[in-house]
């Protein structure tokens, strides 16, 4: 085995890629040399895409306020991470496939959704939505409503938006 003192060159040329793989680009804020150009900063969201963005978004959470299941699979993949508000576990796919069920099984329906503001940053195929909400529901004639603050991430895949993962809070 070569003596530390010839491996010490290569430990540092080692040492000095991995460094020079971080470029400061701001202070406070770090950038890889190899990441795509187009993910730097945030793309214009024209009209036309941000009401494909929204709509994917209002598709999600009606399919999952009326338990539509063969929607929700469909928008929700596999690696979706759910953080909701007032809850102290995280939830994959499978739990937010059965809490639709659960809802729609115990008697709620959506009464009314809203999203008051909602402002979209775009990174290439990945669209985050910060964004305030609101929703009511029903069940045999109580009503409850919620509201809160949230952050969606959207990922376009075969030319659809998918909905990979959000945090919701109660906003207080």
């Amino acid at each position: 085995m070569p003596s530390k003192s010839l491996l010490a060159p290569f430990v540092f040329l080692g040492l000095a890629t991995v460094t020079a793989s971080l470029l400061v680009t701001a202070p406070g804020s770090a950038t890889r040399l190899d990441a795509p150009a187009g993910c730097q900063q945030p793309g214009p969201v024209g009209p036309a895409l941000r009401q494909e963005i929204l709509a994917a978004r209002e598709a999600v959470w009606r399919a999952w306020f009326a338990n539509d299941r063969a929607r929700l699979e469909a928008v929700i993949p596999e690696e979706t991470i759910a953080i909701n508000a007032g809850e102290e576990r995280w939830q994959n796919r499978a739990e937010i496939l059965a809490a639709a069920e659960e809802f729609v099984a115990g008697g709620w329906k959506l009464v009314r959704l809203e999203y008051p503001r909602t402002e979209i940053q775009l990174y290439g195929d990945v669209a985050i939505l910060y964004t305030t909400y609101l929703f009511e529901v029903e069940n045999q004639g109580e009503r409850q409503t919620s509201s809160g603050r949230g952050t969606e991430i959207f990922v376009r895949r075969d030319g659809r938006w998918v909905n990979s993962g959000w945090h919701l809070d109660s906003g207080r």
